[in-house]
């Protein structure tokens, strides 16, 4: 079991592929580690499929609308082009780099549009250092991030079975 040392700054992600430990950073990123809790909270990511997984790069999952396989507005094809109903987050950009295990917020052009969708790092991607927006890393469980179905778009996806913070689990 990962050390987890804050509970209310962890998530337990429990995947089709198995369980990861995530790690947040409030300090470099307290709106988006805010969204992050309250989605998680909701319910919201729960059911939510990887749509768009690059070996050797990234597994993008979170968005809460299309993606949400047994949801309402549940469509495989327009995954990845939905969030939640609350605004977007204003661009909270560091100097962390973007290394294998990092949890990152996905967005448009507009540096200003992330919602609820976030990709985990498979490998360093510093590319997308100060352009993107570091929320969290992997403490445990990589190796189950690693198992995680490809494709542009995946077939048959892998999903987020329950996402929660520590703090919450009895």
């Amino acid at each position: 079991m990962a050390d987890i040392k804050d509970p209310e700054n962890t998530i337990l992600m429990e995947t089709t592929k198995g369980n990861v430990t995530i790690e947040l950073f409030p300090d470099l990123a307290p709106g988006h580690v805010g969204r992050i809790k309250e989605l998680a909270r909701e319910g919201a990511y729960d059911g939510v499929v990887f749509h768009r997984v690059i070996d050797g790069f990234m597994a993008q999952t979170g968005d809460v609308k299309f993606g949400k396989s047994g949801g309402s507005s549940f469509n495989p094809g327009r995954a990845g082009m939905g969030g939640s109903d609350k605004p977007d987050l204003k661009a909270e950009f560091s100097n962390m780099n973007h290394a294998r295990g990092t949890c990152s917020m996905a967005r448009s052009q507009n540096p200003n549009s992330a919602n609820s969708q976030f990709f985990i790092c498979f490998e360093d991607a510093g590319f997308l250092n100060r352009q993107y927006t570091v929320w969290g890393q992997v403490i445990e469980g990589m190796e189950n991030v690693d198992k995680i179905k490809r494709g542009e778009p995946v077939q048959d996806p892998d999903k987020i079975v329950s996402m929660k913070v520590a703090a919450d689990v009895k």
